[in-house]
């Protein structure tokens, strides 16, 4: 099966009651029951980014691992930006798509941090010789019930790393990039439906695609298109990772398709955003969410 047959999208892949399981963050795919579909099998390129040079943030598992694989079977060189603590989730990924041929360079730090940010993109541009997009996936998400416990340390984290990561990176790629390059954010339904015991999570969500729809007017005479993807539920280690083994167990079950998403039902909209087919879109956002709305 490739992402090009004709499926029922409800039954495509497994709904909760899943097995009751957590993990201490960042959380590893690896461990996960039943482990989540990046596309690995599944995901057919047509060479839609032949040449293309660019850094994936998060690319050792969930949405991100989806992303790298997909812009790399379009033909994309990359480097992989990720958390020591992922480093077997990243060797797989680099393993896989070292062996169909490309390259897949992993970059082990922690995006919270300025100069990893920078070293991260220069990383990409001495090794690739260059730099064609930046895909910003890795993010921090934890639950909390009562914000009188939610401390200032916990926050001030998720948003260095989902809201600071962005401009930290977009400033040390943007001077590589040429007209006709791209950046790509991710952001959540979560910006828009915030749940209550993710309250930090949400607003780094909605910062998000504020981020994306102003830098997309500041970059348009440049020629650098900015988009975002937005997910709802997807089976990744976040899960177990930040909620408890009974949210878990009944994950996606409250989205209309009754089940979470796979991270490989997303890869193709990255790679539509990095790709020239789309050169008149920018400041926008794609919506994956099993028909949950967005607004």
């Amino acid at each position: 099966m490739s992402q090009y047959d004709k499926v029922d999208p409800v039954s495509l892949y497994p709904a909760p009651p899943f097995p009751k399981q957590e993990q201490s963050l960042p959380g590893g795919a690896w461990k996960m029951d039943p482990r989540p579909d990046h596309g690995e099998s599944s995901y057919v390129g047509l060479g839609r980014l032949k040449g293309f040079r660019g850094v994936v943030t998060g690319g050792d598992s969930g949405i991100g691992r989806a992303a790298a694989i997909a812009l790399s079977r379009e033909g994309a060189d990359l480097v992989i930006g990720y958390l020591p603590d992922e480093q077997t989730d990243a060797e797989e990924v680099r393993d896989l798509l070292e062996g169909e041929g490309r390259r897949a360079i992993l970059f082990p730090g922690d995006i919270s941090d300025e100069q990893y940010c920078h070293d991260l993109v220069e990383k990409a541009v001495s090794e690739l010789g260059g730099l064609d997009t930046l895909v910003m996936v890795a993010g921090r998400m934890d639950s909390n019930d009562d914000i009188l416990t939610l401390t200032t340390e916990a926050f001030d984290s998720t948003m260095k790393t989902n809201v600071y990561s962005l401009l930290w990176l977009c400033q040390a790629a943007i001077p590589h990039l040429e007209p006709g390059s791209s950046i790509v954010t991710t952001g959540s339904v979560q910006g828009a439906q915030p749940s209550p015991d993710k309250i930090d999570y949400a607003v780094t969500k909605g910062a998000i695609g504020v981020f994306t729809a102003a830098l997309a007017q500041q970059l348009a005479p440049k020629g650098i298109r900015v988009n975002s993807v937005a997910p709802g539920p997807v089976w990744t280690p976040l899960q177990p990772g930040s909620d408890d083994a009974e949210t878990v167990f009944s994950f996606g079950e409250q989205a209309p398709y009754g089940r979470p998403g796979q991270p490989a039902e997303l890869g193709a909209a990255y790679v539509h955003l990095v790709s020239p087919e789309s050169s008149y879109t920018s400041g926008a956002t794609i919506t994956i969410a099993g028909a949950t709305p967005a607004y």
